[in-house]
C-alpha cells in the first residue's frame, strides 16, 4: 500500500483570485466552490487555494515548472500570464537562459520552460513540482508515493508516477533553511478501504514525522517530511 498524490494545497491571501490566474495559465476548470481546479487528467492532481493571512516574505520551497510544445508557444504562455495579472521577476537568471521566470499576482514564482527540455519530455502543462530539498526527502517520496526516481545524481533528485505526469524534483544542497509554514504542501491519501493509520505508521517509519497540530480540520493528518516540510494525509 503507498500513498496517492490527490491535490496541491496553494496559501492564497485572495483564493478566488488566484484560482482563477491559475485556471486561465494551466486551462483548467474551477469547482464550484470558486477556489479548487479540477484534474483534466488521470496523471494530474487537484489544487486548492486555501485562505491565508500571512504575507508571501521569502522564495518558495516548490514552484511550478511549465512546459511549452514551441518558442511561440513559450511566449503566448507568457504573454497569458502577463494577461491575467502576472509578471517577470529576477532570481538571477541569464539572458542566456531559455526559460523564462515569471511570479502570478501574489508572487509565488515559477518557470515558462523553453521546448526541448529532455527532462519535461512526456510530462504535462506542469512538467515538474520543482523543489529546494534534500536528497533524503527525494528517497522519501519516492517510497511515500511508490514513484520511482527518474533521476538522482549529485544528490539532486526527481521521480515520477509510472503512470506518466508532473514530476516533483528536489535540487539537493545547499537547502535553504526553513523558517516557516509552506505556502505550497501535498495532499495525499490512501486507497479506498485501507487502512489510513497503518499508512502514517509506513510514512513515519520512512522518516515522516507528526506535526504538533496533528490533525485537521477536515479530517487530514498532518505530517512533516524528513525536510521538514508539511503535507496531509486525507480521509
Amino acid at each position: 500500500m503507498t500513498s496517492q498524490l490527490v491535490a496541491l494545497e496553494f496559501d492564497a491571501n485572495d483564493p478566488i483570485r488566484l484560482a482563477r490566474f491559475w485556471a486561465g495559465v494551466l486551462g483548467r476548470e474551477v469547482a464550484e466552490d470558486g477556489v479548487t481546479l479540477l484534474a483534466g487528467e488521470e496523471t494530474e492532481f487537484q489544487i486548492r487555494f486555501l485562505p491565508t493571512e500571512a504575507e508571501k516574505t521569502e522564495p518558495n520551497q516548490m514552484h511550478f515548472d511549465l512546459t511549452s510544445e514551441s518558442l511561440d508557444g513559450q511566449q503566448q504562455k507568457v504573454a497569458k500570464v502577463l494577461e491575467l495579472g502576472g509578471r517577470h521577476i529576477d532570481i538571477g537568471q541569464t539572458p542566456e537562459d531559455g526559460h523564462v521566470v515569471l511570479a502570478d499576482p501574489e508572487g509565488n514564482e515559477f518557470c515558462v520552460i523553453e521546448p526541448g527540455n529532455n527532462f519535461l519530455a512526456d510530462t504535462g502543462v506542469i512538467g515538474a513540482l520543482s523543489s529546494d530539498g534534500s536528497q533524503a526527502v527525494g528517497y522519501f517520496w519516492s517510497e511515500a508515493l511508490g514513484w520511482p526516481l527518474v533521476w538522482d545524481q549529485d544528490e539532486e533528485t526527481a521521480i515520477q508516477s509510472p503512470d506518466g505526469g508532473s514530476k516533483i524534483s528536489w535540487g539537493g544542497p545547499p537547502v535553504r533553511p526553513k523558517t516557516g509554514k509552506n505556502r505550497l504542501r501535498l495532499d495525499v491519501a490512501t486507497p479506498a478501504g485501507s487502512d489510513r493509520e497503518a499508512e502514517i505508521d509506513r510514512l513515519v517509519s520512512l522518516g515522516a514525522k507528526r506535526s504538533e497540530t496533528d490533525a485537521g480540520e477536515d479530517g487530514s493528518i498532518q505530517l512533516t517530511d524528513p525536510d521538514g516540510n508539511e503535507f496531509s494525509v486525507l480521509r
